[in-house]
């Protein structure tokens, strides 16, 4: 029998593999398993594809939400300190379902021991407290805190479209369930139907609480009044949870609605405010001269002062008469409404356009003169760099303005206005880290406007979804800012994650919110962004990451995506499949330590009877003794004290989870080898990256 090429190359690998022992298939989570266990393998928990949610990630051809619309009517009363407020909230369904009752959130009410499970749930205070722990944990609440329900009445509507007509109010059965209440309808609200809700309710507005995000603060010019979560709220009903009603603890923040809104706010006179949404009558609470600087400023490329610090409590300030003013603000598709409201503020701004013969888009920033001379400085140049950095890497601002305030909330964010801290000395000193801090907070929380205000996930159960994403597109823009900003306050860099990775009490990034009772900040925050660092930068690169990001950003604006659909969609775009890398950074706490074990060489023609590859054959043999299965970055350093680097992609430990031999013909001998030398993939024990033992490792890069 003539032998063929493919035949004899054939009976040589069958040889090899007679005379090499065979090796049973080793899986991380259960070596010598009879059952499928590897790390690349599918991905149990993400929920089928549905005509709604689709295969790629995307909405599907029966995607649909809810819209809720708002008017509202509220007074600030800065005697009592109390806000009081009327709305009536139009409920449009747009399931496939009938709907025989409504929920609402009442976030005031986790400061009412009545009925707070935040309160109630309460562990008892450890021996110490810190002050900022005291705050937290052991808030001292005035009584009379919560929601107040004085009248929840519901309409019905008949007709359709424009002949579609409200019917009279009658008093609905409602009941208080913690942070929800449930408003029964009087006859069940069918798929495409509209019903009316009107509420009333009261409220304090505290100098501290629970909640933390709505307040007031006492600086040398008066209070500062910021308001949030400050109206009742409808729940989310959708596809995935049906009712999504879980209480709010103060930790898990919040999923909601989009839809258009239109507040009247009344206050004092001599107060200025902002808030979500345009405002609608400017000849009635600014003088004249504010409306001239504001159109200067939006064609300026630097802030402009609409209210300059001394002018603050200047009776000029506000336009000539007696008795409260009534503010008007409206806001299309926004999922949330906050404001601000104080005499104290001094007030900047300018424009941002993405290219010439756009709209401006309105930044602006108010502050008290504590706040001075940080915050005129660099606040709205903070604003328009998150216009810019997120604008490339997600999509451009939808909306006409964002807002940042100095106030006593460090940092919280809303559709087009932040609450921001960092404040200087008594004496207008402050130290170069306060100013990298009032830019950072600044980043993150006007960047939020993109994760989740418009791409609008599910904070009450996952906080990676808004946190992470945005804390990712923030290290990029911190970069934008400073090249050389200070590594150790950013969230990105693999070696600010390595602690809290070898920590034995975190829990996997998908793990509910309300469940995450260790270091929620790393968890939440920084872990997810390091990963998206690391996939961004060291397995997919760039091109292909940026691209599917994008994608996800902008195929969920203004939509509720789940956990699956965002890495289903990287996954498209990306054209990889990443279960391995989503199993082991998102769903289990494992840490990446890949160690060195050996390294053997060979001359090569008693390998393969020739040393047409190279005089050597090298093995250097890795081992994975974290449980992340992550790709292996060697640096092999050879007996002339030149070096070569090696990328490997997750694939080697598709045969043997634990370990990994890499082989490589070389003319040199190789002396030293280094795992992970440029500390990309937050190796836990660098004890064990290097071979020899004791070898002296290269110093990593500066990033």
């Amino acid at each position: 029998m003539t032998m063929t090429r493919s035949s004899i190359r054939l009976a040589l690998v069958l040889s090899l593999a007679a005379a090499t022992p065979a090796a049973a298939q080793q899986w991380l989570a259960a070596p010598g398993a009879k059952t499928n266990q590897s790390s690349f393998r599918a991905i149990d928990e993400w929920a089928d594809p549905t005509e709604v949610r689709n295969a790629g990630g995307s909405p599907g051809p029966k995607y649909w939400q809810q819209q809720v619309d708002y008017v509202i009517r509220t007074t600030l009363d800065t005697v009592a300190n109390k806000l009081t407020g009327s709305e009536r909230v139009t409920y449009h369904n747009n399931s496939p379902d009938e709907l025989r009752y409504l929920w609402f959130q009442l976030d005031q009410n986790i400061d009412d021991p009545a009925v707070s499970r935040a309160i109630q749930a309460s562990p008892a205070l450890p021996p110490k407290l810190s002050p900022m722990a005291r705050r937290f944990l052991a808030p001292e609440i005035p009584a009379g805190m919560g929601n107040r329900i004085t009248r929840v009445q519901v309409a019905s509507y008949s007709g359709t479209g424009k002949a579609r007509r409200a019917g009279a109010l009658a008093d609905a059965e409602w009941t208080v369930n913690g942070t929800q209440m449930k408003v029964l309808l009087p006859r069940p609200l069918a798929p495409g139907s509209v019903v009316d809700v009107a509420i009333d309710w009261t409220h304090l507005v505290p100098e501290t609480s629970r909640n933390g995000r709505g307040l007031r603060e006492k600086v040398k010019d008066g209070w500062l009044y910021e308001m949030a979560q400050w109206f009742p709220r409808a729940s989310v009903y959708d596809d995935v949870n049906g009712w999504q009603t879980d209480q709010f603890l103060g930790q898990g923040e919040f999923y909601l609605n989009f839809g258009n809104y239109d507040v009247s706010i009344t206050v004092p006179r001599d107060h200025i405010v902002q808030a979500t949404g345009v405002l609608q009558n400017p000849a009635q609470v600014l003088t004249a001269t504010q409306r001239e600087r504001l159109v200067r400023a939006m064609s300026s490329d630097a802030p402009v002062f609409i209210i300059s610090k001394d002018e603050v409590l200047q009776p000029s300030t506000r336009p000539a008469g007696s008795g409260p003013l009534t503010w008007r603000f409206k806001a299309e598709k926004v999922r949330d409404f906050a404001w601000v409201s104080s005499k104290a503020y001094v007030w900047d701004a300018m424009g941002y356009r993405y290219r010439p013969g756009q709209a401006p888009i309105e930044l602006h920033s108010l502050y008290p003169r504590d706040a001075m001379p940080l915050w005129d400085k660099v606040s709205t140049k903070a604003i328009a760099q998150t216009m810019k950095t997120y604008g490339a890497m997600a999509f451009e601002y939808p909306y006409p303005k964002a807002v940042n305030v100095h106030g006593p909330v460090f940092g919280m964010e809303y559709p087009m206005i932040a609450f921001c801290g960092a404040r200087p000395q008594p004496d207008g000193s402050y130290t170069p880290q306060l100013e990298y801090a009032l830019v950072g907070v600044t980043i993150h929380e006007v960047g939020h406007n993109w994760f989740p205000m418009i791409v609008a996930s599910d904070e009450r159960k996952w906080t990676w979804m808004d946190e992470g994403l945005n804390s990712f597109v923030e290290y990029y823009a911190q970069l934008e800012w400073d090249p050389n900003w200070p590594q150790p306050g950013l969230r990105g860099p693999a070696k600010n994650i390595v602690n809290y990775m070898k920590g034995e009490q975190q829990v996997p990034i998908m793990t509910e919110s309300n469940d995450i009772q260790v270091q929620f900040g790393a968890n939440g925050y920084a872990k997810p962004a390091t990963g998206l660092v690391m996939l961004r930068e060291q397995i997919l690169g760039p091109k292909l990451f940026d691209q599917a990001f994008r994608e996800y950003s902008q195929k969920w604006a203004f939509k509720h995506p789940q956990p699956a659909d965002f890495f289903r969609t990287i996954e498209d775009g990306a054209g990889e499949q990443l279960n391995y890398f989503w199993r082991g950074w998102f769903y289990t706490n494992y840490a990446n330590d890949q160690a060195v074990t050996g390294l053997e060489m060979q001359p090569a023609d008693s390998l393969i009877g020739s040393t047409n590859r190279g005089k050597h054959y090298a093995r250097v043999t890795v081992e994975n003794k974290g449980g992340l299965v992550l790709p292996v970055q060697l640096e092999l350093t050879f007996e002339d004290g030149t070096t070569q680097k090696v990328k490997l992609p997750a694939d080697v430990w598709r045969r043997n989870e634990l370990k990994y031999q890499y082989g490589l013909f070389t003319d040199k001998l190789v002396t030293k080898v280094v795992v992970d030398p440029d500390e990309v993939f937050a190796d836990i024990d660098r004890s064990n990256n290097t071979f020899p033992v004791g070898a002296t490792p290269p110093a990593a890069p500066a990033s």
